[in-house]
C-alpha cells in the first residue's frame, strides 16, 4: 500500500510535511513552515545518493516581534549576537570572515598576582604597554584583510576588551563577539573559515568570504546576518518570529517535526496513507494469516493484529466519533480492498484518505511498530527471569 516517492517531488514533500503541521497549535502558518521544512532538508541533501540528513546542519534561530507569518530561511548564517558599538560598522560588503578562539584583552598570568603601582608614571607605562599589546594585534587582524570579526566566548577572562573593541572600530572591523564553542563547527562550515587559535595563525587563507554582513533590527533586539558565502557548505539557517515566548517555541517545536517527517522520506523514500489506515490493513491481513495457522502461532497473529486496531480506535475516539463502529466499518473496508481507507478526522466517516493529502512517511509507521514490539520482547524476557529466581 506505499506509495513510492521522489524527492524531486515538492509537492509530495509538501503534503506530508502538511499533515505533521496540521495537528499543531501553529497549523494555520503551515503555508509558511512546511515549504521552508522542505526546503531546509533539500538543500543539505544530495538526492541521488544521500540516505540521511544530519539536522545539525540546519540552525534555527528564534527572535521575538513579528509573527510566524515573518519567518525566513537564509542561505547563510545567521547570530543572534548584535555587534559591538564603538562606532564600528553594522554593515559590510564583499566580508572577509576571521573566527578567533584567542583573547583581545591584556594578557593574564597563570597564577594568581599581585601589581603594586606606587606612582602615576608606572600606570602610565601600564597603560601604554597593554594599549600598544592590543593594538599591534588589531594591526595584524587588519593586515590580512578581515573586516568581519567573529570571537569566541571565553570562560576564562573577557575574550575582548573595550579598548580592544574601540580600536577594531577606527579601523573599520564589525565585531560580533561571545561565540559559543557548540556552534564554532556550524560557523566553519557554513562560511568555510578556520578557528584561529592564535595570532601567528591569523592569516588571509583562514578567512572565509562572504557578499554582505549586516546587523538587522528585528523588533526590540537586533541579530547579524551574514549572505552570499563564497565557499558555501551544506548548511542553511532558518529564521523563526513569533509574537510571544509560547508562539516561538510551539512554532520551533513544530518545524523540528516536520524536519523529521521530511528526513523520513529521504531514509526510505515511500509515503503511506494516514488516518489509521495502515494499521488497519495490518490488522486485517495479519487475522486471515491466523485463520490459515494452528495452536499458539494462530493466538498470537489474532492478537498482534487487534493491538495494531487500538490505533485507530484511538483516533476515532480522539475526533469525537463511536470508536466501535468506526473501527467495525474501517476492517469492512479494508476488507473488500480499500487499502487507503482511514478515518476523515475532518469529515467525521471513513474515506479514502490519499485523497485528502493525509500522508506519512513508511519509516513512522515501521518504526513505531518494530520499536513497540522490542519493548514488548523486553517486557516479557524480564518476566521469564523474575520466574526463574522464584
Amino acid at each position: 500500500m506505499a506509495i513510492p516517492v521522489d524527492l524531486s517531488d515538492r509537492a509530495s514533500l509538501l503534503k506530508s510535511a502538511n499533515t505533521s503541521l496540521n495537528s499543531k497549535v501553529v497549523h494555520e502558518h503551515s503555508g509558511v513552515l512546511a515549504p521552508m521544512a522542505v526546503e531546509a532538508v533539500l538543500k543539505i541533501t544530495d538526492t541521488t545518493k544521500d540516505i540521511n540528513v544530519d539536522l545539525k546542519d540546519i540552525h534555527v534561530i528564534k527572535k521575538l516581534g513579528e509573527t510566524v507569518e515573518d519567518s525566513e530561511l537564509v542561505d547563510g548564517i545567521i547570530f543572534t549576537q548584535k555587534t559591538q558599538g564603538f562606532g564600528g560598522p553594522n554593515k559590510v560588503e564583499k566580508a572577509k570572515v576571521g573566527l578567533i578562539q584567542f583573547c583581545i584583552s591584556p594578557p593574564k598570568t597563570d597564577m594568581d598576582n599581585t601589581v603594586l603601582i606606587r606612582d602615576y608614571s608606572a600606570m602610565d607605562r601600564i597603560l601604554r604597554e597593554e594599549r600598544q599589546y592590543i593594538l599591534n594585534i588589531t594591526k595584524k587582524i587588519k593586515a590580512s584583510g578581515c573586516n568581519v570579526l567573529l570571537i569566541q566566548k571565553s570562560i576564562l577572562r573577557d575574550a575582548v576588551s573595550d579598548l580592544a573593541l574601540h580600536l577594531l572600530a577606527k579601523q573599520k572591523i564589525m565585531v560580533v563577539k561571545d561565540l559559543e564553542r557548540e556552534d564554532i563547527e556550524f560557523v566553519c562550515k557554513t562560511l568555510g573559515c578556520r578557528p584561529i587559535a592564535s595570532l601567528d595563525h591569523f592569516t588571509t587563507e583562514s578567512l572565509g568570504s562572504a557578499e554582505l554582513a549586516e546587523e538587522i533590527q528585528a523588533g526590540g533586539s537586533k541579530y547579524v546576518k551574514i549572505t552570499g558565502v563564497q565557499i558555501p557548505g551544506r548548511t542553511v539557517s532558518i529564521l523563526l518570529r513569533g509574537s510571544n515566548k509560547q508562539v516561538l517555541e510551539e512554532a520551533e517545536r513544530s518545524l523540528h517535526d516536520a524536519l523529521c517527517v521530511i528526513r523520513c522520506l529521504v531514509k526510505t523514500r515511500f509515503l503511506i496513507p494516514g488516518g489509521g489506515a495502515p494499521e488497519a490493513e495490518l490488522a486485517v491481513k495479519l487475522s486471515r494469516h491466523a485463520q490459515t495457522l494452528k495452536g499458539m502461532d494462530a493466538y498470537c497473529f489474532k492478537a498482534f493484529a487487534e493491538a495494531l486496531e487500538v490505533i485507530p480506535s484511538i483516533l476515532a475516539e480522539n475526533a469525537g466519533l463511536n470508536p466501535i463502529s468506526t473501527v467495525t466499518e474501517l476492517r469492512n473496508r479494508h476488507a473488500k480492498g480499500e487499502t487507503h481507507a482511514g478515518i476523515n478526522v475532518r469529515k467525521g466517516l471513513v474515506s479514502k484518505i490519499s485523497d485528502e493529502n493525509v500522508l506519512q512517511p513508511l519509516l513512522v509507521s515501521t518504526s513505531a511498530i518494530t520499536l513497540s514490539s522490542e519493548c514488548v520482547r523486553s517486557i516479557l524476557k524480564i518476566d521469564d527471569i523474575i520466574n526463574v529466581i522464584r
